[in-house]
């Protein structure tokens, strides 16, 4: 479970952003803070990433990610928060558990420190640290990373950001305004184009009381 209020807000924004971006397709399944046990009949064998991501696998809800049920495919994409609680010889240990157990791509992001760190399955290797995270795209997610002078900025592949629940609350709001208004511009101008209509058949009326041919008819 997450320590402080930063590292689960990350947590929330990446499992979140994440289950949006493959909302529409059924063979990918999103998780955080889920138990991934790697090996049948060894539950001592487990880790928890605080986000994971398995193409391959339907969605649906799990009380734990047992790989020998699921194909015996492993999450391919994970990603970890640090707070202050992590030690080395912890992270060390997951590094670890990610190379041997399949991960392909792995993520650690230190909120505090504004330090982001990046590894990659290298074809035939282990897990290999990416040299340059600075605007890294990620070739399963296809997200990318910018570290700015006081946060992280993670982009969708057509550009647009992650964001938090609050921030996409308020652009809905916006988007229902925006809509609002636009309904009451054309109810307004439809008020006004009926006005005109019923005036001009007023007009008429009148011009062919007086025998005056208006030639509106």
């Amino acid at each position: 479970m997450s320590d402080n209020t930063k590292q689960f807000r990350w947590i929330v924004v990446l499992k979140e952003n994440l289950e949006i971006l493959f909302a529409d397709r059924s063979d990918v399944f999103v998780a955080g803070d889920l138990l991934w046990y790697a090996v049948e009949g060894h539950p001592e064998i487990r880790v928890a990433p605080d986000a994971m991501v398995v193409l391959g696998r339907a969605k649906g809800d799990r009380g734990s990610y047992k790989q020998w049920q699921e194909d015996n495919i492993a999450p391919q994409v994970v990603f970890e928060i640090l707070s202050p609680g992590n030690t080395v010889l912890e992270m060390s240990r997951k590094l670890l558990f990610y190379q041997r157990y399949g991960v392909l791509e792995y993520y650690v992001f230190d909120p505090d420190r504004l330090n982001l760190a990046g590894y990659i399955r290298a074809e035939g290797n282990g897990l290999e640290e990416i040299a340059q995270m600075q605007g890294w795209v990620s070739p399963l997610l296809g997200i990318r990373f910018e570290l700015m002078k006081d946060d992280l900025t993670v982009y969708r592949p057509d550009g647009a950001r992650f964001l938090t629940s609050v921030e996409r609350h308020e652009r809905a709001e916006q988007e229902y305004q925006r809509a609002e208004q636009e309904y009451q511009r054309a109810e307004l101008e439809r008020q006004r184009a009926d006005t005109a209509e019923d005036e001009v058949r007023r007009l008429t009326a009148r011009l062919e009381e007086l025998g005056v041919d208006s030639g509106l008819g």
